[in-house]
């Protein structure tokens, strides 16, 4: 591992890190992450900061113990003053605020568009610093956790290099806390199901993602092409090493034939909307043929409309690929009972037979 080699970086901090106690904003742990940021950028590094702990940090402006969804919003807007406010202190450099929801991040112009400023931000030498926009966002609207949001942005703006930070040293094999003969996975060259099984809860009370998320974005970002590491935050040793070139953590390896841009989109960031079962997998997608046609639905599940993104799986739920749909599910779903009527014949569909085409198409087999 060469960071020096590293051009652009996108470090990810959570909520433990920004608010110990739970209890607003604190340098005693951001001092060291704003020095690594600073000798980065001495190196030539730019660097995008994913900043978890909106919430945290403005709860102590709240009485409660207890605090409602409105109550968690109301913190958010509160806490991100702050949080934004020891960054500006501590990185005494330009920055700016980046508040994005998952539907920022599925629409594909705004997807370009987050794309776009952040380059800008970048060759002007500001610091980008993002969070999930959680005073607006609803359960349907929002990524839930600043590790995949972190590994979606890193895939939007091409980085070289995720590093999040947590309160544990990286991936064990099993349980620290609880197994005295843990071993820490200081290289992953594949995430497996037996990976994901390492994977416990979270550690810290203060944030919203464990080991389990963690995983998820290092997946996410090696598709993409990127190197991710895990690292314990709270030692300022992790981030004395990472700049002599160690590995103070657990590095999963990027892949050497990473997804496309707009395929890797479609596969980790876009949500689907409703899913299509088909009878065989063989039908699915054979060179310059029709994708799917009205034959191959067995059933239409969720309410979807055309150019919407749905998952295409099998009668024994076979995940085969994600795509944009070309008609309604209202649609879809009329030809498939029409599939079980007495004359045993569907109705064809308008213009063409296509359910989805191969522009919009990513195969979940290579994911």
């Amino acid at each position: 591992m060469h960071l020096i080699n590293n051009k652009r970086l996108v470090i990810k901090i959570g909520s433990a890190l920004i608010a110990p106690g739970n209890n607003g904003c604190s340098t005693k742990y951001l001092s060291n992450i704003a020095y690594f940021i600073k000798q980065c950028r001495e190196r030539g590094q730019q660097v995008i900061l994913v900043s978890s702990g909106s919430v945290a940090a403005g709860r102590q402006w709240f009485n409660t113990t207890n605090p409602s969804k409105a109550m968690k919003k109301a913190m958010a807007a509160t806490g991100q003053n702050d949080m934004m406010a020891i960054w500006a202190k501590l990185l005494d450099m330009p920055l700016a605020q980046i508040l994005l929801t998952h539907a920022d991040l599925c629409n594909r112009e705004r997807y370009v568009s987050i794309k776009e400023t952040i380059e800008e931000l970048l060759a002007h030498n500001v610091i980008p610093i993002i969070n999930e926009n959680d005073t607006v966002t609803s359960e349907e609207l929002k990524v839930g956790d600043n590790d995949n949001l972190a590994a979606m942005a890193a895939a939007a703006i091409d980085a070289d290099m995720l590093i999040m930070c947590t309160d544990v040293d990286g991936l064990y094999d099993k349980n620290p806390n609880t197994h005295s003969d843990a071993t820490l996975l200081q290289k992953v060259s594949k995430i497996t199901p037996s990976i994901y099984a390492m994977a416990g809860g979270a550690v810290s009370s203060t944030g919203t993602g464990g080991m389990q998320t963690k995983i998820e974005a290092a997946e996410k970002s090696i598709a993409h092409g990127i190197d991710t590491l895990i690292i314990n935050g709270f030692k300022v040793d992790s981030f004395d090493q990472i700049l002599a070139g160690i590995n103070p953590g657990t590095h999963f390896l990027s892949n050497p034939e990473p997804m496309s841009p707009a395929i890797h989109w479609m596969t980790h960031t876009v949500r689907e909307r409703g899913e299509v079962i088909i009878d065989d997998e063989e039908y699915a997608f054979n060179g310059d043929e029709e994708m799917l046609t009205s034959n191959n639905i067995l059933e239409v599940k969720g309410q979807f409309s055309a150019g919407d993104t749905i998952l295409v799986t099998t009668e024994d739920g076979t995940k085969i690929a994600k795509a944009k749909t070309n008609f309604s599910s209202c649609l879809l779903n009329y030809i498939a009972q029409e599939q079980d009527s007495e004359c045993n014949n569907k109705q064809p569909l308008p213009q063409n037979n296509s359910i989805i085409s191969k522009e919009h198409l990513a195969i979940l087999g290579n994911a």
